[in-house]
């Protein structure tokens, strides 16, 4: 069996400086801290970092109830109106947001100005871009995950009126998905803003993996189940590879996806510690020790 990792994969600039502030934090044995929401979308990293005593809140009211002293903000940003209610209730704002994240902000806080309306294509209800609408004033917006959706509203006329808008994207969203939708709308809107707003990362490990998939006979993806940007990891390996796996950690690997001679691929999103890809290729090694001696028989699926 041949482990073949992806070129780029892992911890992204922005999910490794957040992580590095809370680690920091706990080395320093700082008491009453907890971060706006999940760190980051890894369920192991945001266990490890409860059991050491940051633990997060969904909402601001619950600031009080947990005597927070400081408040991470998440890795994928906050509404404007969220940190400053924080910082009326007297806590220290630490603000985690990705610097990706945070030019998302500029570029529709700038666009409302203009009076531009605004078209983001992403998840409505991921926290990124909620955070991200908190940034618009003044103009209309619409959220669209794909080119369908966008013809779904031009359907219902929401464009009508609409001779300019402006274009971002959800920091992990597929090119190959925006650009769809970006060359729709200049079917019929006159003016049309895209700003490139997908991280460099998301586009190296995208492109990594395009690179891999079609090379080898089994692709594992690793990375929190709400982590959208493995799962367009997840996405791309599955259409170059039919047997691609999405795992949050090891202990989601079977043996049955396993054949001794398989060359295996390893890619991991962006949200991924370190220590758990490490730990994936240890227990596939493991596989291999005792697919080698012929110990199991099962079918492989």
């Amino acid at each position: 069996m041949e482990i073949i990792m992806a070129e780029k994969m892992g911890f992204c600039f922005g999910v490794r400086r957040t992580v590095e502030i809370a680690m920091k934090i706990i080395e320093n044995k700082e008491q009453n801290v907890i971060t706006y929401g999940p760190i980051i979308h890894n369920e192991d990293l945001t266990n490890y970092l409860k059991q050491n005593g940051i633990g997060y809140v969904l909402n601001v009211d619950d600031v009080d109830e947990r005597k927070a002293e400081k408040v991470i903000i998440r890795t994928h940003g906050a509404k404007r109106e969220v940190i400053e209610n924080l910082k009326e209730k007297g806590v220290k704002v630490i603000d985690g947001t990705c610097p990706y994240v945070m030019r998302v902000h500029r570029i529709v806080e700038k666009l409302s100005k203009d009076g531009y309306p605004i078209l983001i294509v992403g998840n409505k209800d991921h926290p990124e871009i909620i955070g991200v609408t908190g940034y618009i004033s003044n103009v209309p917006y619409f959220i669209v995950k794909d080119v369908e959706e966008l013809e779904e509203l031009r359907k219902q006329g929401k464009f009508d009126k609409i001779k300019k808008i402006g274009v971002v994207t959800q920091t992990t969203e597929k090119i190959e998905k925006v650009r769809k939708v970006v060359n729709y709308l200049m079917d019929f809107i006159p003016e049309v803003r895209y700003f490139k707003t997908i991280c460099y990362a998301t586009d190296e490990n995208q492109n990594a993996i395009h690179k891999l998939a079609p090379s080898v006979d089994v692709v594992i993806v690793i990375g929190g189940k709400h982590s959208s940007n493995t799962i367009k990891l997840y996405e791309i390996a599955k259409s170059y590879c039919p047997r691609t796996y999405h795992i949050q950690n090891e202990k989601d690997l079977k043996i049955e996806w396993f054949n001794i001679n398989d060359k295996v691929g390893i890619t991991a999103g962006a949200s991924t510690p370190d220590w758990i890809i490490q730990n994936v290729v240890n227990k596939i090694k493991e596989f291999e020790r005792i697919l080698e001696r012929g110990e199991i028989y099962e079918k492989r699926s």
